[in-house]
């Protein structure tokens, strides 16, 4: 008797459990690479210049090697990071971003621009419902749109 309330307690949690959505990570993309038509010089001056206006906080600039890092700075999951989805609905939240930048030339007239982001979950919660938890802390990807709109304005400045 008492074995097969234990045997129907665990059925009970297993069927209860299978009911659960899964948890689904987004696939990382492979770092943002793109080009710059103008000379290192004019091209780090701007990037420089864009990640000012962007008051992205930065933890280290090293221009003799060509490297930018960010400090952690928050962003609503969905708009730069994807955090993946429990089953069919999103992860909905903020997630804590940090960037590295990589600024070489390629030659007298181009430069060559590498964007590596990493990205975690700081407070999220499924879809709209509830409140924010912050545990687990789950790894995001980069929907690309930061690194893109950043480019976009190093390009810009270039020309003025």
């Amino acid at each position: 008797m008492r074995g097969e309330r234990i045997a129907l307690g665990v059925l009970g949690l297993v069927l209860l459990a299978g009911c659960g959505r899964p948890y689904i990570s987004p696939l990382a993309p492979p770092p943002y690479r793109d080009r710059v038509m103008a000379p290192y010089e004019v091209t780090w001056r701007a990037l420089i210049k864009a990640l000012a206006r962007e008051n992205a906080p930065l933890r280290a600039v090293a221009k003799d090697s060509g490297v930018v890092a960010s400090d952690d700075f928050v962003t609503p999951i969905g708009v730069y990071a994807d955090c993946g989805r429990f089953g069919d609905v999103p992860v909905e939240g903020g997630a804590l971003v940090t960037f590295t930048v990589f600024v070489q030339p390629v030659n007298s007239k181009e430069t060559e621009v590498q964007v590596n982001a990493k990205m975690r979950t700081q407070g999220h919660r499924k879809g709209n419902s509830g409140k924010l938890k912050s545990d687990p802390v789950f790894q995001c990807a980069s929907t690309g749109r930061w690194e893109s709109n950043l480019l976009d304005a190093v390009r810009a400045l270039v020309r003025e």
